[in-house]
């Protein structure tokens, strides 16, 4: 089972990025997928989650500016971020629960700067 994220970088407040997922060793179309962020000095922080008829939730901090989405063809997940702020900067972990427990990614820093 692996997840690998990519697409993470320096952006400028109000810039966009868009953060892909690579899912491998798993039947990705059966699973909820889900984004968290670690902060600086913070715990880890909920963003998003998509099940698997693509019922989309976000937490409140992000509602508007960030799209989460999958192509279970291609075992993606994504997660477009719009109109960033420097709130936003964390590491970005896509996430699920398997049968055997919770598996996340190493995780793609995310840095906005002001």
């Amino acid at each position: 089972v692996q997840l690998v994220e990519s697409g993470g970088g320096l952006v400028q407040v109000g810039e966009s990025l868009r953060l892909s997922c690579a899912a491998s060793g798993f039947t990705f179309s059966s699973y909820e997928m889900r984004w968290v962020r670690q902060a600086p000095g913070k715990g880890l922080e909920w963003v998003s989650k998509i099940n698997i008829y693509g019922r989309t939730l976000y937490a409140d901090s992000v509602k508007g500016r960030f799209t989460i989405s999958r192509d279970n063809a291609k075992k993606k997940l994504y997660l477009q971020m719009n109109s960033l702020k420097t709130e936003d900067t964390a590491v970005y972990y896509c996430a699920t629960v398997l049968d055997v427990g919770a598996v996340r990614g190493q995780g793609t820093q995310v840095t906005v700067s002001s």
